[in-house]
């Protein structure tokens, strides 16, 4: 036989078992939320990783281009001294 206070006291624990259950659920379904964020915010950073490299690698191929593509100086340098010397020896002959 039970008692009237056992009686109250098993519908209070099931009723807290209930609330408990209910905040586990709860609970869970965050946790979906936060991690299907995350595993969303992995595969934007992923993304963004391969765009920037890929970015890079183009940077670095035009960087390159340019450099093939310049005069260096010191032959800029060497011309003019020899165009120097070739107008100077021709006011030396004209004269």
């Amino acid at each position: 036989m039970t008692s009237p206070e056992q009686q109250a006291i098993a519908v209070e624990l099931e009723r807290l078992r209930g609330i408990t259950e209910a905040g586990f659920a709860r609970l869970h379904g965050r946790l979906d939320v936060v991690l299907q964020r995350t595993d969303r915010a992995e595969q934007d950073v992923r993304r963004l990783r391969e765009d920037f490299d890929q970015d890079l690698a183009e940077l670095r191929a035009e960087v390159e281009a340019l450099k093939r593509g310049r005069w260096p100086l010191p032959a800029v340098g060497a011309l003019t001294g020899v165009g120097a010397l070739a107008v100077a020896d021709l006011q030396y002959v004209g004269r």
